[in-house]
């Protein structure tokens, strides 16, 4: 039996979340591979509008299987997703996920893959080149939108996934560790991006990282999920002063207490 831990979540200005509206409500959600393979089980979440939520534990718990049965693109064995109240049976408008992989189209322009969503759900080219160029400029890479992806790094890829996802005005974004392939200058570099881009945007954000360090300078809310078969195993809201610089926030005793305190709750899954 694992052992459910909630904190008091506040968001990352020291706000009480706990009367924020769900936007998304995960219910007995269970996940079983062909080969007997169970990914997740019971699994009941809540996900409060316009917090930044991360799913963290240890490989192979089912935080990547979760966020594709939250987007739509993978069906649970059991259980239902809610977004807005309404069951989840597909992809659907109101959610963008951003790939591991980029999932880019490499015969397109970053102004093309960025207005992609937007061209197929019809709007006019000029509409949509409009605000693609907008979120190419947000994303940091103003001047590049008639670059190809193979012209581009893997960080800039990246991020041309992420003004692809937030061109199209979903209410959730869901990211599968879109940092994973850049090295750590720039990994800190998207992190204060993500973190500027939240504040302009104000979307809810569903977040998976492997890095304990990572969720705990962006996240609002950090669920931790048991080893396979995925189950909660805690909550943590950091509660951290986030008005200093990047490097006084790291060094800031709330923040190494809280990275402990994670790791002493995954420390039991580790072989």
């Amino acid at each position: 039996m694992v052992a459910v831990t909630r904190k008091f979540p506040r968001d990352a200005h020291g706000e009480d979340m706990s009367s924020l509206e769900s936007i998304i409500s995960v219910r007995g959600i269970n996940k079983v591979y062909s080969g007997q393979v169970h990914a997740l089980k019971d699994v009941d979440l809540d996900f409060p509008a316009g917090a930044l939520t991360t799913l963290l534990g240890p490989s192979g718990c089912g935080k990547t299987t979760l966020l594709k049965i939250i987007a739509g693109l993978l069906e649970p064995n059991t259980g239902d997703v809610l977004v807005k109240g309404r069951k989840v049976t597909g992809p659907g408008p109101e959610r963008a996920f951003v790939f591991q992989d980029f999932a880019l189209m490499p015969w397109a322009t970053v102004l093309r893959n960025v207005g992609f969503g937007l061209e197929l759900r019809g709007v006019a080219e000029a509409r949509r080149n409009e605000i693609a160029r907008r979120y190419i400029e947000q994303v940091g890479l103003g001047g590049f939108e008639d670059k190809y992806p193979h012209e581009l790094s893997g960080g800039m890829r990246q991020r041309v996934g992420l003004a692809r996802a937030l061109a199209v005005d979903a209410d959730v974004l869901l990211l599968d560790e879109p940092f994973s392939a850049v090295d750590e200058q720039n990994r800190r570099k998207f992190q204060e991006d993500l973190l500027r881009l939240r504040e302009i945007e104000r979307k809810t954000f569903i977040f998976v990282t492997h890095s304990i360090e990572e969720a705990v300078y962006l996240s609002d809310r950090i669920v931790l999920l048991s080893r396979r078969p995925g189950r909660v195993s805690q909550i943590i809201a950091p509660q951290i002063d986030r008005s200093g610089t990047p490097d006084e926030i790291r060094r800031d005793r709330a923040y190494l207490d809280t990275v402990e305190e994670i790791w002493q709750g995954l420390r039991q899954f580790v072989d």
